[in-house]
């Protein structure tokens, strides 16, 4: 089928990111994972990207990378796109014996295997596999320069529909406003906001840039051998209630987001307590753990809407949403401790956070990456980047999906998952909402983190001992 005769703007150059990810030996992907509640319908997946993927202009282009990184822009070039090359099944025996080992391994060998370049950046892979969570699975693997996570979930998500109205987009989420006050005394908070977002972005880029010039992280089981090349080689996702995580969250009266934060923080202390043996009184683990020197990296998206926009919108002619990579990161000082009262690590989480959310640094650091690339180049781009996870231990990202039931061509989606591969990075943890779900999607490098799952497994823990702490407090209601 012929494509869609849309070109990108050639004197459009790519953001920082798509840049990188363009240039050889840098292939960064993104690995999205949608668990379907019935068996799979090739010929209506394929019918249904015929109608929609392929009308986006970057799903129905080559990417042309130039003659040399410095002195040639990338462009995308239209193609004749036939949708069944970009679409494989593969021969699946319907009595295998452990269907979620299979799906994990068969997305990694996927993940890592390189892909095409002469035709679009895109495909997807349909197992005809019936999981614990699953009747049949799609794995779909983009190029990041196609896009960022965002970009790419608004794109597949408008291919969706609700159940309860085929006609009709998912919905989300929407922050509730704030009431309105006195003019005066909007006038005194806008001001008191100005004074605080200045003295905070000071505080939080000059401490990034001290962390990505100057300071190391602890050495940690996750930071691999000295001198070893880290790289991702195995995906895992498990799934739990969303209720849970609203329980806690009410309770404490924090974001969703502060919650799943500390969640993880209070997971990863357990994990590398039990790696370095804390009952060992003489053990330098105990300083380790004890100061707050390992640090993460957290994305932030940078679009006007801070939810994922659909794909309608992102296309519009004017739209103030960008299609693309348009992402900005902080470097998070984890809480890395063993605490009695395992609340502290979700109070932590949103202390740190807050200030972060109240300074411009995820905007300065898009502009530094963007500013290096300008000015250096692309090798210096590179070292930049490079500088940044070497200094870093964990990538963390979380995504917040449809507050609906959903369908993707006529398949009612039980889950969604997603994570990445590419970046020197050997731990990921990628958290996507559905409905009343979330889905934890860990990619690793089993180097550094043999036993995924075990960790995963403490992460889910540390949410129930948190339930059960508030739950005590008998402070707690659910939303609705």
């Amino acid at each position: 089928m012929a494509a869609a005769k849309q070109v990108m703007p050639s004197e459009e150059p790519l953001s920082p990111f798509s840049r990188l990810f363009s240039m050889p030996g840098q292939d960064c992907f993104n690995i999205i994972t949608i668990g379907c509640k019935t068996e799979g319908n090739v010929h209506a997946i394929v019918e249904g990207l015929k109608n929609t993927l392929i009308n986006h202009p970057r799903f129905s282009s080559i990417l042309e990378t130039g003659l040399g990184e410095d002195k040639v822009k990338a462009k995308w070039i239209p193609t004749t796109v036939k949708v069944e090359d970009h679409v494989i099944v593969p021969d699946i025996d319907p009595n295998i014996e452990n269907p979620d080992q299979f799906l994990e391994d068969y997305t990694t060998n996927m993940a890592l295997s390189p892909m095409d370049k002469s035709k679009p950046l895109w495909e997807f892979h349909l197992l005809q596999l019936k999981t614990s969570y699953a009747g049949s699975v799609a794995v779909a693997r983009f190029h990041h320069s196609l896009g960022d996570g965002m970009s790419l979930m608004s794109l597949l998500l408008a291919c969706t529909r609700k159940t309860c109205d085929l006609e009709a987009l998912p919905t989300f989420v929407v922050p509730k406003k704030s009431k309105a006050s006195p003019i005066c005394w909007s006038l005194i908070a806008w001001f008191w906001f100005i004074v605080r977002l200045l003295f905070h972005t000071c505080v939080e880029v000059f401490k990034s840039m001290v962390i990505v010039c100057f300071a190391r992280d602890n050495v940690t089981p996750l930071k691999g051998k000295p001198g070893a090349t880290i790289s991702v080689n195995k995906f895992i996702h498990r799934i739990f209630s969303l209720d849970d995580v609203k329980v806690v969250k009410n309770a404490m009266n924090m974001t969703v987001n502060d919650v799943l934060l500390g969640v993880v923080q209070a997971g990863l202390s357990r994990y590398l307590s039990q790696k370095f043996d804390l009952n060992d009184k003489t053990s330098k683990s105990r300083k380790v753990l004890g100061k707050n020197n390992i640090y993460g990296v957290v994305f932030f998206n940078l679009r006007p809407n801070r939810n994922i926009e659909d794909l309608a919108k992102m296309m519009e002619k004017g739209s103030k949403s960008r299609w693309g990579n348009s992402i900005g990161y902080v470097l998070f000082p984890l809480w890395i401790r063993l605490e009695e009262d395992t609340l502290e690590y979700i109070r932590r989480a949103k202390i740190t956070m807050d200030r972060k959310k109240l300074s411009l640094e995820p905007i300065f650091s898009f502009a530094l990456l963007k500013f290096t690339m300008k000015v250096f180049g692309l090798k210096a781009l590179k070292n930049l980047v490079n500088s940044i996870f070497s200094r870093t231990s964990v990538i963390f990202t979380n995504v917040v999906g449809p507050d609906e039931e959903i369908s993707f061509f006529d398949h009612e989606i039980s889950y969604i998952a997603a994570s990445s591969c590419g970046v020197p990075q050997g731990l990921t943890i990628h958290i996507q909402s559905y409905v009343k779900k979330v889905i934890i999607n860990l990619a690793v490098d089993l180097n550094v983190v043999p036993d995924p799952h075990h960790l995963c497994d403490l992460i889910i823990d540390s949410l129930n001992s948190m339930k059960s702490a508030v739950v005590e407090m008998g402070s707690y209601k659910l939303d609705v």
